[in-house]
């Protein structure tokens, strides 16, 4: 009897060191929140997921919330450490909580295997589950120096999507994974553009090293859409989307929504009928209309590796963008190409960051004369700035400076005008590299800014562009208007009446005006 005792569980140990699905159904004991400790009964969807896993080194998971695929990924590193030796094992998280989340369940399903299943510990915690066998698991926050240590057999990566410069922890692991390691990239999506989205992509088109499994919620066999319709009202439309539809679009932080993003792009995306320049970064879609009014947004770069020089040409009164430009260029070399591009558009109303090394293109500038260069309040009061934005009218006088300044209270302000703008979609925006962009244009900290890696020279210029066209010209153009008025009012009285009449307050505003154009006195 003894003897067939061990027969058996020698098979039983070969079937379960041959296929980890056996193993966990078989074996393996889960946490449930309601029910307890309960048998690990595999969906269809998770063994294979399971045998994805086993069959290629690099997995990257896009799913829904709620499928077990944290615990599915436990299970599988708990195979691993059981029956092969010197199994090295590195969960990574946003925060040390959260990896040491998915080393506890390893540390549970360890403890409830059978007494011939279970390897002898070494060491047994929180953070760290290790074996006599040299195979062990352990949690560590997200940090670039993380990965960054001996040799690995397997890399977790959980929540990928939200782990904050994930892509120097990627880089980093390198080195770790060169003996032949893998990597379980695991996550909801969480905007679009990060290091997990552009993996996503890659491996979704057969590109790159990961091998794509995606998981809707409708791959849960027990979930239908009245589940799906209650976490609408659960989590809120795009909260849902982003934890059930795996939509990357939808989900993240960006300051402009994904969606009008992407309308925009169908709407009015087009390739430029001109590019010109030596780098061809200067892109035309309407060569100037001499009947209308521009304005030119710039923003300057160091013109070296680091970042861009960028600028937009906008009719003022349709808010279609007509023109753009991103290199790098010279500052003063980038200062000769606005004066150029204004000009050329009727002398626009050129608008100029003066932060740091914009001064040196304003230089430029000034040095060429250029009429319309636009001038901030010195004493910008930040409850009224809008009234106190110009162009180079008695700049001396009324106490200006060249530029735009963005400054901490400001930049909130630009960046509402920018939202507010593409939310009404008022914009006409042509540029694929603008969209693109926006789409990496992201809260972090409450501070709207470039996701680490992109850019935002663009964004910036063009909302600085619409919130000066919003503001500082609707404000002038409103003055002139009400100075019109006000001169014609007098024209009236001039031609009408006799100085005695004039002192009379029963006026007849409606008889015989003579009008004649005062335009030459503004």
């Amino acid at each position: 009897m003894a003897q067939q005792i061990k027969e058996v569980i020698k098979q039983e140990y070969i079937k379960c060191a041959q296929d980890p699905v056996y193993f966990l159904k078989k074996y393996c004991m889960i946490q449930h929140p309601i029910k307890g400790k309960i048998p690990f009964s595999l969906y269809p969807f998770q063994e294979t997921t399971i045998n994805e896993f086993k069959d290629n080194r690099f997995n990257i998971i896009l799913k829904a919330r709620q499928l077990g695929i944290s615990t599915l990924t436990a299970g599988y590193s708990l195979w691993m450490m059981t029956f092969f030796q010197d199994k090295n094992i590195l969960v990574i998280a946003t925060k040390q909580d959260t990896a040491k989340n998915l080393v506890t369940k390893v540390r549970v399903m360890h403890a409830n295997l059978p007494s011939w299943l279970k390897q002898k510990c070494v060491e047994d915690n929180k953070l760290n589950l290790r074996y006599v066998n040299g195979s062990q698991i352990k949690a560590s926050a997200s940090g670039p120096e993380a990965a960054r240590s001996e040799a690995l057999s397997l890399l977790i990566l959980d929540e990928a999507a939200f782990i904050d410069k994930i892509d120097e922890i990627w880089t980093a692991s390198q080195q770790t994974l060169t003996t032949g390691g893998s990597c379980i990239a695991l996550s909801t999506p969480n905007g679009v553009g990060n290091w997990f989205h552009q993996t996503w992509v890659q491996a979704e088109e057969g590109r790159g090293m990961f091998n794509d499994i995606k998981l809707h919620w409708t791959v849960h066999p027990d979930r239908e859409q009245s589940w799906r319709d209650e976490q609408d009202e659960l989590l809120g439309l795009q909260g849902a989307a982003q934890e059930c539809d795996c939509d990357f679009l939808t989900s993240g932080t960006s300051v402009i929504d994904a969606l009008i993003l992407e309308k925009c792009r169908e709407t009015h995306g087009e390739e430029p009928v001109e590019k010109r320049g030596v780098d061809s970064n200067l892109w035309i879609w309407k060569q100037p209309d001499y009947t209308k009014n521009y304005v030119v947004c710039a923003d300057v770069g160091r013109g070296d590796s680091k970042d861009f020089s960028a600028f937009h040409v906008i009719d003022v009164e349709t808010i279609e963008q007509v023109a753009e430009y991103k290199g790098r260029i010279p500052t003063k070399d980038f200062g000769n190409m606005l004066v150029n591009i204004s000009t050329e558009y009727n002398d626009a109303l050129l608008i100029i960051e003066n932060n740091n090394i914009g001064w040196a293109t304003i230089q430029q500038v000034i040095d060429r004369e250029y009429p319309n260069l636009f001038y901030t309040s010195k004493d910008l009061r930040y409850v009224d700035i809008a009234h106190q934005m110009t162009n180079k009218y008695r700049s001396q006088e009324k106490n200006m400076v060249a530029g735009f300044t963005t400054t901490m209270k400001t930049r909130p302000l630009i960046i509402a005008k920018l939202e507010e703008y593409f939310r009404d979609e008022s914009v006409v925006v042509h540029s694929s590299r603008l969209i693109d962009e926006l789409l990496t244009f992201i809260y972090v900290n409450n501070r709207a800014e470039a996701m680490s890696g992109y850019n935002d020279d663009l964004v910036m210029s063009f909302a600085i562009g619409l919130w000066v066209r919003d503001t500082a010209l609707r404000l002038r153009t409103e003055g002139i208007e009400l100075t019109k008025k006000t001169l014609n009012r007098m024209q009236d009285i001039d031609g009408l009446y006799t100085p005695d009449e004039k002192k009379n307050d029963s006026w007849d505003w409606e008889v015989n005006k003579k009008k004649e154009s005062l335009e030459w006195l503004l």
